[in-house]
């Protein structure tokens, strides 16, 4: 009952009125640990080991920026002009050859251009995934993919990894536990070439293998391959594309081989699976930019980009190189760790009792970040590991923030000593991308 004069109670408020609002499908969005802790980690005095951010420093800027004026210039009412949902048609033959190098026989045709590989990854699990299916992913996977998946609503199986990459053996038994339950199985995601965050590459040898498994229980095969042409020794694998084009989904980008912030990357795709991802496409962002798409194309046709990669591989190979010495020089006992022979990530496993999550605020008070493992599976383990990137920091930078960790992870094993381990946590789901773990 309202007294006349006194203002009426009030119920309870949430801090988002916008609360009851939200479709069921956001439940599960968790934010990136790093994100949340940016406004520190961001700080110059922070040795950042936490996102995949290229070396762009190894780029010819100035030329570049020649080549990016005369675009404008010639070929700016193009440029500067909505486009096709599909891509530019030149960077589509380009973006073929660059695929040949993998051994993949592509047509232009089948491949549509998008903004990042992050879009073509939600694209895909958009024209794929109804709520409840399931998705095979290695485990550990990119968060990326499993923020997409969740976004979805499908279910995340993740098979275990070993030196090799995806276990045959296990994507069996995971596929047959599926359809023993009556579940759905769409599609297995998987990075084989150094992968994200485990560093490892699937060998050769299985990879026939896999694509026999997955075509047996009639599971599609989506390869993400951002960091194929990243090998220290200048070696590249076959791609599972290039072995079976009819069952497999390819996708590529330019973030990691060229420039991130132009956000452009791209989906090889059977021929009626492209038709679905144009029309994904267009409702998504009507088109990718074409400014953008044109200033790969130019860079392309201009610059010597092989020989850019083989820079861009020199540099990684020189980071790998101080992150596994840091490692070997100031890791406490117990620890273990990967050694890459690519791409931009160390796996590294704690000793007994220390969760990565936990300690992660303590680290970056301590002026170095890293990504926690648990952010790289959907259904809470990881606890122990976390991902080092070396790609971005200088060697010496690299060497630093390495034992800023090691004495961090040092305390929390006194701490655990002392008072008891901490006890584990449970995620509610996968983080969403963003820069700080890609």
């Amino acid at each position: 009952m309202t007294v006349p004069g006194q203002p009426a109670k009030q119920g309870p408020r949430s801090l988002d009125p916008h609360l009851r609002r939200y479709a069921a499908r956001t439940a599960g969005m968790t934010a990136s640990e790093i994100r949340a802790l940016f406004a520190v980690a961001s700080r110059p005095e922070v040795v950042s080991l936490a996102g995949g951010m290229p070396h762009l420093a190894a780029l010819p800027l100035e030329s570049l920026s020649a080549e990016i004026g005369q675009l404008v210039a010639t070929d700016g009412l193009v440029a500067l002009q909505y486009g096709s949902a599909h891509g530019v048609p030149l960077l589509r033959e380009q973006i073929c050859d660059v695929m040949a190098l993998e051994g993949i026989n592509g047509h232009p045709d089948d491949v549509v251009v998008t903004v990042g590989s992050q879009m073509g990854l939600d694209m895909v699990t958009r024209i794929f995934c109804d709520p409840g299916d399931v998705v095979i992913a290695e485990g550990p996977s990119y968060v990326g993919a499993l923020g997409s998946f969740t976004a979805y609503q499908a279910q995340v199986v993740h098979v275990a990894m070993d030196a090799d990459g995806l276990v045959p053996s296990l994507l069996r038994e995971a596929l047959e536990a599926c359809k023993r339950a009556g579940q759905r199985v769409k599609f297995l995601y998987t990075i084989p070439n150094f992968h994200n965050p485990a560093g490892v590459t699937l060998a050769v040898s299985r990879r026939a293998e896999i694509l026999e498994i997955c075509r047996t229980y009639g599971v599609l095969v989506v390869e993400d391959n951002p960091y194929g042409l990243l090998g220290f020794d200048g070696q590249t694998y076959p791609a599972l594309r290039s072995m079976d084009p009819d069952n497999v989904v390819y996708l590529g980008s330019f973030s990691k081989t060229f420039a991130a912030g132009l956000r452009v990357g791209w989906v090889l795709a059977p021929h009626a699976v492209r038709e679905k991802l144009v029309l994904a496409a267009e409702s998504a962002t009507l088109c990718p930019p074409t400014l953008n798409q044109m200033i790969v194309s130019r860079y392309l046709s201009t610059q010597d980009w092989k020989g850019q990669i083989k820079t861009y591989r020199e540099a990684y190979r020189e980071r790998r190189d101080a992150a596994i010495s840091a490692l070997e020089q100031h890791m406490p006992q117990g620890s273990t760790w990967n050694i890459p022979d690519g791409g931009f990530y160390v796996w590294v496993t704690v000793p007994e009792g220390i969760d990565t999550k936990a300690m992660l605020p303590r680290a970056v008070t301590a002026r170095v970040a890293y990504a926690s493992g648990t952010g790289f599976y959907a259904d809470g383990f990881g606890s122990r590991q976390l991902r080092i990137s070396y790609c971005y920091p200088t060697p010496e930078r690299i060497r630093e923030g390495v034992r800023r960790l090691a004495n961090v992870i040092e305390d929390e094993m006194q701490l655990a000593a002392t008072f008891g381990a901490t006890p584990g946590r449970q995620l509610s789901g996968p983080q969403t991308p963003s820069p700080d773990t890609a």
